[in-house]
């Protein structure tokens, strides 16, 4: 599934091929794709509206109209792809939104989602979908001390909790994991055993693993996402059998909530208090 930084390098790439562009019609190739409204009103709806920027909050794209905002959570695997031109449909095309530029340049917005478990809400209230999110791992808000206090105000396990988003919005499997064993942390201990220093590193491992992942284009594996590389700097997630980068020893995989979960049992060892 895409997570932060692969969705905020989609938000990039297709930021300066849609932005002043203008929404001609659309074509909703797979109902359920559409969360809501009605395709019917839908369509009704977006035509004529004006794409006047493309931002990004926890995992969903966000498509800010003129009077409406389009929020698509891309779920397993989907992908937001720019065609030029009149094309035809790809097989795995869900919706797809027909512009035009300023200067007549006709072109194709289109989401593809070979799984299908992908969503569109096209809304003037985004607040509806996204209100209930924690908050930027990368904002100004996300502390150090924040993320002490918040931890201790529950009693879960590190990487359930970290994978809530409304605690902490946009971390999901892969930069849990690798984040987690920069900081030195069992996905398994407790968030109220966590100490202030413990803390204090895993909201910078938080910070410079995502920050790395942006930089590196997101990761490709474990779905359809195009062109990044941060899989060829994994430091545990999906090397089971493999020496830890730190200590050597072999990097073991176990669930957590039905997740696959990648441990350094050297580095990474719950204190027992």
């Amino acid at each position: 599934m895409p997570e932060l930084p692969e969705v905020e390098t989609i938000a990039r790439a297709i930021e300066t091929e849609v932005v002043g562009g203008t929404i001609v019609s659309a074509d909703v190739l797979w109902p359920r794709t559409l969360a809501a409204p009605s395709v019917k009103k839908f369509k009704e709806l977006v035509k004529g509206q004006k794409i006047k920027a493309v931002s990004r909050r926890a995992k969903y794209l966000i498509l800010v109209l003129e009077d409406y905002n389009l929020l698509i959570h891309l779920r397993m695997s989907g992908d937001l792809i720019v065609r030029t031109g009149k094309i035809k449909p790809e097989k795995h095309d869900r919706l797809i939104l027909f512009l035009r530029s300023k200067n007549g340049r006709e072109s194709q917005l289109a989401f593809n989602d070979t799984r299908k478990f992908g969503r569109v809400w096209f809304t003037d209230q985004p607040e509806t979908v996204l209100g209930k999110l924690g908050p930027e791992p990368l904002e100004k808000e996300f502390t150090p001390q924040w993320l002490f206090e918040n931890l201790h105000k529950k009693k879960r396990q590190l990487k359930p909790l970290l994978l809530d988003q409304a605690f902490l919005a946009g971390l999901g499997n892969i930069y849990t994991d690798e984040c987690l064993h920069i900081a030195k942390l069992h996905p398994l201990a407790l968030s109220n055993s966590v100490s202030q220093k413990q803390a204090k590193a895993l909201h910078e491992a938080i910070q410079s693993v995502l920050k790395e992942g942006i930089r590196r284009n997101g990761a490709s594996i474990d779905w359809v996402y195009r062109g990044g590389d941060f899989q060829n700097y994994f430091r545990v997630y999906d090397r089971e059998g493999k020496p830890c980068p730190v200590c050597g020893i072999e990097i073991q995989k176990f669930t957590v909530g039905q997740r696959g979960t990648h441990v350094c049992p050297k580095c990474q060892v719950i204190e027992r208090k």
